[in-house]
């Protein structure tokens, strides 16, 4: 099915009337103290239920009129047929002619038979994969599959690199509380020397399990970690007594006994030294930033169980049904994405805050960096042609309290508008007191009164009523009018962390529909890759590849070698 060009935003009678509107609201002072007071039902029009997430979107810089705007340019854009067109496997990846189905890494059984791409039958292939993925990991947690000398895999080490490692290392961070098999897990992504090394340091090898994590077995830092790794494992079982020394067979049933793949290339997986039979795959409709819940998840399926796993893949599940069958006018998942442009072009906000106040969640941030900057960080539209109007938005965070007391004064007092993405939940599996204060609670006021403060500020005569000196006054006074969304769970388990990542994917979709961009291929990160592979012989020995960089690089490359110490 040929994908239609995209319908430029800019030139819709509902962009139009947005920028009208966006006109008007700047003539009459945005003030939501105002809109508060003046429509009691604001808050219960601007709150949404979504699985078990509950959002207010009631703080942000939006009307009646300003929603219904958005929807209409939803509709002009045609946001739905670009959902139905990636739910059911057309390509909408143009420049790879790749088809967008991470949906389906989280269908049910049920599904199996129903949605057939390119010949096949994509639930089952998943199904398929995931029953070998859970029989490995049931081995592993119950000790069945062993190191070479018999003992029980305490540490898995997952390497990878981008989708292969931010969106495992994050899930694990976020679901420690739900580690039940004496398994944890460490991540190296890094191709400098000192993460693997920092992220080895102290394993015992005879206990620890490595999962490479690479589509292709070719990605350079990836391969490169994995056989630092394995020669690693081998000399540390070597000086132990675990294997002989010079004893080939030996070291070749240590690597397939401590190195599984999760990868599609099984020649390269079996060159490494890894038995086939022991490599997980995936498609080439899953991109790297969208493939947590897939082989690539395998680390946590080892760590938390299948069971828990499962309850991972529903939570995506959940949002993925509400998103595709909810009506935009109600769609908080499409709502908050069509908000984002609005800020985005209108108010020409260049960057979205996301602020957990959950520790478990420090890491989701950095994840969603690569999700949402990967994917619409474009300039050229799907059809090749450039881009009308600003697009993408500079993703980051940290987890409350600790930005409170870093970057909190920018988005407060700053001049720029920066949106923002407060998460919390009602219950935490460390609940504790400090005296009689529910420290949980302490956490969760501060989590409210952020937004408070940021939507409805302070004004001058609110600090001098303080006794605040009057020379001091406006450094005390707070504009208010800065948007937030608040996004509330029950707790963060497996099935809620799956919300929240699919949450992110599909505001993703709507944003990259409305700007007409590729949101799944990422041709940005090649150049540099590129490159890299021309400079490196330069580095240390190749005077001709020397010769053949430019002023700047030639003389970095000249401070190196003079002040590298070999």
């Amino acid at each position: 099915m040929a994908i239609n060009p995209p319908i430029d935003a800019t030139s819709t009678p509902a962009w139009a009337a947005l920028q009208k509107h966006y006109d008007e609201l700047q003539a009459e002072g945005i003030d939501l103290k105002k809109w508060f007071a003046d429509d009691p039902d604001r808050v219960k029009k601007l709150s949404f239920e979504a699985g078990d997430l509950h959002f207010d979107l009631s703080k942000n810089l939006i009307t009646d009129e300003t929603l219904r705007l958005l929807v209409n340019l939803a509709k002009e854009v045609k946001l739905d047929e670009r959902i139905k067109q990636q739910y059911t496997g057309v390509h909408i990846n143009n420049t790879e002619d790749r088809a967008v189905l991470h949906t389906a890494l989280r269908r049910p059984v049920e599904d199996e038979g129903k949605y057939i791409v390119d010949g096949q039958d994509v639930v089952k292939d998943v199904r398929d994969t995931l029953k070998k993925i859970y029989a490995f990991a049931e081995d592993v947690r119950s000790g069945k599959w062993t190191g070479i000398t018999g003992r029980k895999i305490d540490t898995v080490v997952n390497i990878g690199i981008g989708g292969s490692d931010l969106g495992p290392v994050m899930a694990y961070e976020a679901l420690k509380p739900y580690a039940d098999a004496g398994i944890s897990a460490r991540y190296i992504s890094n191709i400098d020397p000192n993460d693997l090394a920092e992220k080895t340091k102290g394993l015992d090898p005879e206990t620890t399990l490595f999962i490479i994590v690479s589509k292709t077995f070719t990605t350079l830092e990836t391969l490169t970690n994995a056989r630092e790794a394995r020669t690693w494992l081998l000399e540390e079982l070597t000086a132990s007594g675990a294997i002989s020394d010079g004893d080939e067979a030996q070291k070749a049933e240590a690597i397939k006994k401590h190195f599984v793949a999760v990868s599609t290339n099984l020649e390269k997986v079996e060159e490494f030294g890894i038995d086939p039979e022991n490599a997980f795959g995936f498609w080439n409709w899953v991109g790297g930033r969208y493939s947590v819940d897939s082989a690539v998840g395998t680390s946590l399926a080892v760590v938390y169980g299948p069971a828990q796993f499962e309850e991972f893949l529903h939570g995506f599940h959940e949002i993925d049904e509400y998103f595709a069958n909810t009506p935009f006018e109600k769609n908080v998942v499409a709502l908050m994405g069509l908000v984002n442009v609005w800020y985005r072009n209108f108010f020409k906000a260049a960057s979205h805050a996301v602020l957990p106040y959950d520790q478990y969640l420090h890491r989701f941030p950095a994840y969603l960096q690569q999700l949402t900057m990967e994917s619409n960080g474009k300039s050229v539209r799907w059809d090749g042609t450039p881009v009308t109007t600003d697009t993408g938005e500079i993703f980051w965070g940290e987890p409350g309290t600790n930005g409170q007391h870093a970057f909190y004064q920018l988005i407060h007092q700053g001049t720029q508008l920066i949106p923002a993405d407060f998460i919390a939940f009602a219950n935490t599996p460390n609940p504790v007191k400090d005296g009689d204060q529910d420290v949980h609670e302490l956490f969760l006021g501060n989590y409210l009164a952020q937004t408070k403060a940021l939507a409805f500020g302070k004004t001058a005569d609110e600090v001098r009523a303080e006794g605040t000196p009057e020379e001091i006054v406006p450094a005390r006074v707070f504009k208010g009018n800065r948007p937030t969304t608040s996004i509330l769970g029950v707790a963060l388990t497996p099935f809620s962390l799956g919300e929240l990542i699919a949450l992110y994917e599909h505001i993703t979709l709507v944003e990259g529909t409305v700007w007409g961009v590729d949101s799944y291929d990422q041709w940005g990160v090649e150049l540099g890759k590129q490159l890299a592979k021309q400079i490196t012989p330069a580095i240390s020995k190749d005077d001709d590849a020397l010769a053949a960089q430019d002023a700047s690089t030639q003389a970095l490359i000249k401070f190196y070698r003079e002040h590298r110490e070999f």
